[in-house]
């Protein structure tokens, strides 16, 4: 699971609070919204064909009703796309509210007890809903909904409030490391290049020259005379 960092987040991190998840909630927090201006829309489509020509009054109030229905959609993608729920090394934070921003934030070293629900809706989509308790009456973080890839967040805290690493989460975790500024970042790559012919385990035979023969004292290695006189 990648552990982002979204843009703004530092201003809410303390000097060395490493994050372990930062996530908005789970896109079916704004699915009835989305689904309700869409409905709208049909419906005031087909009446604005349906009515007579004289009700131009009409018309005009449903279409002013839709572009209400419009402007409530637009306002809850604007704040789930502000909200964030982050989890560090130290506490817990729920970042809410796009012009007043809040922030409600718990201490992991407070909790003393965190369950962990998916409801049959959850399931299907794809998010769950955590319930966290302390020692104190109040908390300002209690409850945290459309969690989204709930199984790998509630690992990721528990391994976090245990003191423990997690396999799973260490393989499925992307780390990127920045480029050193003094090594060229397109290099050439040598590789050896092994053949299935190439056994290094096997010597090389080495074959000595054949020896030299020295002449024998009747052969006659000298010149021959093509051109003989009497």
């Amino acid at each position: 699971m990648a552990r982002p960092g979204g843009r703004g987040l530092e201003r809410y991190l303390l000097d060395g609070e490493r994050i372990v998840v930062a996530m908005h909630q789970h896109w079916a927090k704004v699915a009835e919204p989305v689904a309700s201006v869409l409905a709208a829309l049909v419906v005031v489509t087909w009446l604005d064909t349906e009515l007579p020509r004289g009700a131009g009054l009409f018309a005009d109030l449903i279409w002013w009703a839709w572009f209400a229905v419009l402007g409530r959609t637009l306002w809850r993608l604007a704040n789930w796309r502000h909200d964030w729920f982050i989890a560090t090394d130290k506490r817990l934070l729920l970042t809410y509210g796009l012009f007043t921003s809040k922030v409600a934030m718990m201490p992991l070293a407070k909790v003393t007890d965190m369950s962990y629900s998916r409801s049959l809706a959850g399931r299907v989509m794809g998010y769950g809903q955590f319930l966290m308790e302390s020692a104190g009456q109040d908390q300002a973080l209690r409850r945290v909904s459309y969690v989204p890839h709930p199984d790998r967040t509630y690992r990721a805290i528990c391994a976090e409030l245990f003191g423990v690493e997690d396999p799973e989460l260490e393989e499925t975790t992307e780390t990127v490391e920045l480029p050193d500024p003094d090594v060229p970042l397109h290099r050439p790559m040598h590789r050896p290049v092994h053949r299935a012919s190439d056994d290094y385990s096997r010597g090389i035979p080495v074959h000595a020259p054949a020896p030299r023969r020295h002449p024998d004292p009747g052969d006659d290695t000298g010149p021959i005379n093509l051109l003989s006189g009497d």
